[in-house]
């Protein structure tokens, strides 16, 4: 049974997270790691308002707006490839969650 290392890259530096979603990419073709992704998530709008004073009659500049992408990529097996890459020290522009789960194969009767 594989385990499946999951990692979630995000960021509002949509360049800066294509190179390391790349680098990665390129980086597992070189050692023949089987690699899913990178699959991207549509990209999510924030908003944040902003108020001209901390008073509640003071009134409110134009809204605040961030763009942030999604990418994710599936590691089947290959757990030290899978180590090396959620070790790594990333930009403080990306953020990365790792999920890890052990996938049974169909027809294993377990």
């Amino acid at each position: 049974m594989p385990f499946v290392t999951t990692l979630t890259f995000t960021s509002g530096d949509r360049h800066r997270l294509e190179d390391i979603v790349t680098e990665i990419k390129e980086s597992a073709e070189q050692k023949g790691v089987e690699l899913k992704g990178p699959h991207p998530k549509q990209p999510q709008e924030l908003r944040v308002p902003q108020s001209k004073s901390l008073g509640p009659s003071g009134g409110r500049f134009e809204s605040w707006t961030h763009t942030v992408y999604t990418r994710t990529i599936e590691i089947v097996g290959y757990e030290e490839f899978a180590r090396n890459v959620t070790q790594r020290t990333f930009p403080n522009a990306i953020h990365v969650e790792a999920g890890v789960e052990q996938r049974t194969q169909v027809g294993s009767g377990s």
